[in-house]
């Protein structure tokens, strides 16, 4: 055969069942090497740890109605697929309305032969209900496919057997307690969110903190893992920081214009009640009859 020959594949059939093949040689070659779960933690942990940095990627953050919802990132979820092995793992585009982007993740544990997946939706319009721009569009279902690729590797994966590693990869990525580090660490957190438009006050009000100096490491873990969450495209600076605190503004206001006017009534009706009781007096006659 030719180098340059071209193999053509002539039906659905024809690709279907060399996947097949493929697949079934991946399971054959799984159980013939079996992963060594101690050693597949220990790697998932020396990878994650190898520097603040990457421990820092390994947890996102939501925060949803004055809680935080936390978990493990996509970059966690790569870490895991690539040192528990014996996995096989994929995502797909499955769906596009025009207004809405549809991924679905796969993740294979070829030793056991059982397949998780998930689904992914992702809305591909402004506010205007415009359509994305088909750039904006690729950007979206890459995101979808990651977020969709990161649940079905944790459907898959025990997420029980990785919390051990879980919580020094955490560890690492906090530091070490009275670090000096902090205070410049927290500068440059502060600066980072100011230029996307999040102000000090906003953070603040997020963490339920008074001023800044009470920022410590377990406050910019926390910071960290929102960004982590805005980059993979679960939540936004404005749905995380700023529509929050302008919503809490807009209720202190009303809070403080419906005291405002209780207060005013109050005095109207104190002043009132005042009146009548003078009025009463004076109208006493000076003798009695």
């Amino acid at each position: 055969m030719q180098n340059n020959e071209v193999i053509r594949i002539d039906s659905a059939s024809t690709l279907e069942a060399l996947n097949r093949s493929e697949i079934d040689v991946q399971i054959s070659t799984a159980k013939r090497y079996p992963r060594v779960i101690d050693e597949s933690l220990r790697r998932i942990g020396t990878i994650a740890t190898v520097n603040q940095k990457t421990a820092e990627e390994c947890f996102y953050a939501l925060p949803r109605d004055g809680k935080t919802l936390e978990g493990p990132s996509i970059r966690f979820a790569e870490i895991v697929a690539t040192c528990w092995g014996n996995l096989r793992v994929q995502a797909q585009i499955i769906g596009n309305d025009g207004k809405t982007i549809t991924a679905r993740g796969i993740c294979h544990d070829l030793e056991s032969n059982v397949a998780f997946s998930s689904e992914v939706r992702r809305k591909i319009t402004n506010r205007n209900g415009q359509t994305f721009s088909e750039d904006m569009q690729i950007v979206t279902g890459n995101a979808a496919s990651a977020i969709a690729i990161r649940n079905a590797i944790f459907k898959c994966v025990p997420v029980a057997v990785l919390a051990e590693v879980a919580r020094a990869i955490k560890q690492k990525a906090i530091g070490k307690a009275g670090d000096e580090d902090i205070p410049a660490r927290r500068e440059k957190m502060l600066a980072f969110f100011a230029k996307n438009g999040v102000t000090e006050e906003m953070i603040l009000y997020s963490l339920q903190l008074d001023s800044k100096e009470a920022i410590g490491a377990d406050e910019i873990f926390k910071l960290l893992s929102v960004n982590n969450a805005i980059k993979e495209g679960t939540t936004t600076f404005k749905q995380s920081f700023i529509d929050p605190y302008e919503q809490s503004q807009r209720q202190a206001r009303a809070e403080a214009k419906a005291g405002s006017a209780k207060d005013r009534v109050a005095a109207a009706m104190k002043a009132n009640a005042q009146t009548v009781e003078a009025v009463e007096v004076n109208d006493m006659p000076l003798f009695a009859e």
